[in-house]
């Protein structure tokens, strides 16, 4: 996977570790390199969620690497199949994501982790979008944001390039959980062992219809739902999941899935 990224698979369970000082700034080599291994997690059967992190403990990440785009990287280069980070833009990405934001999350580094599902912060994490200070666009935070917080916060957030702490990005609800930066590692593991242990169908389902909905109507959606046009929910309707769930409810026991 290189120095830059490294990977540890306990189970279904992959965690992503993003290792580049200081910043844990991504440049186009990384960004394919990610790509490349989220698409290897969402194309493997036994994958069922991954989280993403960082070394050390200022910088979850930095964004564009500033240095390689001074010695000539075009930030339109080819980020891989995934866009900038490996997920953002990545079809098909129907597992969940956790991010674990040990630091700093600047720029495309607050973008990254919006691109995940859910997202636990350390204490002293902060998150900002400061490219209106460079003269530029945060891009996928102008498309997410705002449908993530309230309009004027997120409005806020992207005309000023101010800083948000983790106290108020978890009152806004950006975050799922904060924890001292000691716990952690260990709390984003005990969230990816629930997700793991839940139906890996419905998962996919979930985020199929989350992603289709964006650009729909509440009633197209539905329609499509319901005429099984959308191939992760036309899975799970004729599974043996769909029918496990309903027999381990009427024995009262815990359901056995089987992602099939």
């Amino acid at each position: 996977m290189g120095e830059a990224i490294r990977t540890r698979r306990v189970g279904g369970i992959w965690e992503v570790t993003l290792d580049r000082p200081k910043a844990n700034a991504i440049d186009l080599a990384t960004s394919r390199t990610m790509g490349d291994v989220f698409a290897e997690f969402r194309d493997d059967p036994g994958a069922r969620v991954a989280i993403i992190r960082a070394a050390g403990d200022k910088f979850f990440c930095a964004g564009w690497d500033l240095k390689a785009a001074a010695d000539g990287a075009a930030v339109d280069g080819d980020y891989g199949v995934g866009g900038f980070g490996g997920i953002q833009e990545l079809r098909d990405l129907n597992k969940p994501i956790i991010a674990a934001v040990n630091g700093i999350a600047v720029g495309g580094g607050f973008e990254l982790a919006l691109s995940a599902d859910l997202i636990v912060a350390a204490d002293h994490a902060q998150f900002a979008l400061p490219e209106i200070r460079a003269g530029t666009i945060a891009d996928a935070a102008s498309v997410k944001l705002p449908k993530r917080i309230p309009y004027h916060v997120a409005m806020d957030l992207l005309l000023t390039g101010r800083w948000l702490d983790a106290a108020e990005a978890k009152a806004l609800g950006l975050l799922r959980e904060v924890v001292p930066a000691a716990d952690l590692v260990d709390t984003t593991w005990k969230l990816a062992q629930l997700l793991e242990s839940g139906p890996p169908l419905v998962y996919e389902a979930i985020k199929e219809v989350v992603r289709a909905a964006e650009g729909e109507t509440f009633q197209t959606t539905m329609n499509r739902i319901t005429r099984r046009q959308l191939a992760t929910v036309d899975v799970l309707y004729t599974s043996e999941d769909q029918l496990e769930g309903a027999r381990a409810f009427a024995e009262k026991r815990e359901p056995r899935w089987q992602g099939r």
